[in-house]
């Protein structure tokens, strides 16, 4: 599988315990729809190999504590600190209406309501308060929160996004 096959899930981020378990920071909206998971892929390298869950227990700030078969000592767990954990993108839950993964809309052309098209959707930036198309508009970048008050529809199928930018909003960057 290819790289972009894949999604982002979380970090694994320390032991936890003396028998294999491990705390990880599932970083998804709804971990609860992850604890039936029976296996993962983490980084190793750059090569992304497969891992199979014996037992994953959700605590709180979307952290569980994870235990991976045939992971039974400490000195197992140790080796899997700090790796990356994928999951294949088949396996998402499919989202309808305005609702999307970000990198489901990556390339879709966008469309404002009063400024008209504006470009393509080239990103999604992550920022600690908010996350920002990053919009391609020829030789210019056009930012705009993602948020539910500026996306009036995702269109799936015509791979477009219809926004209302605030006013001014577009303008500024053109």
């Amino acid at each position: 599988m290819a790289e972009d096959d894949f999604f982002y899930l979380g970090k694994i981020l320390k032991t936890h315990g003396n028998k294999g378990h491990v705390i990880v920071l599932l970083d998804v909206d709804d971990p609860e729809n992850y604890l039936a998971t029976e296996s993962v892929f983490l980084d190793l390298h750059g090569e992304r190999v497969p891992f199979f869950i014996d037992s994953i227990n959700l605590k709180h700030n979307r952290k569980a504590v994870v235990r991976f078969q045939e992971f039974d000592t400490l000195e197992d767990a140790e080796s899997l600190a700090g790796l990356e954990m994928y999951l294949p993108a088949t396996s998402l839950p499919r989202l309808n209406g305005n609702r999307f993964y970000f990198h489901e809309v990556i390339g879709f052309a966008v469309t404002d309501e009063r400024f008209g098209p504006i470009g393509v959707v080239e990103d999604i930036l992550e920022l600690p308060h908010q996350s920002l198309f990053q919009i391609r508009h020829g030789e210019k970048e056009i930012l705009v929160p993602v948020v539910d008050e500026i996306i009036v529809k995702v269109d799936r199928k015509k791979k477009t996004l219809l926004i209302n930018a605030p006013d001014g909003l577009i303008e500024i960057y053109l």
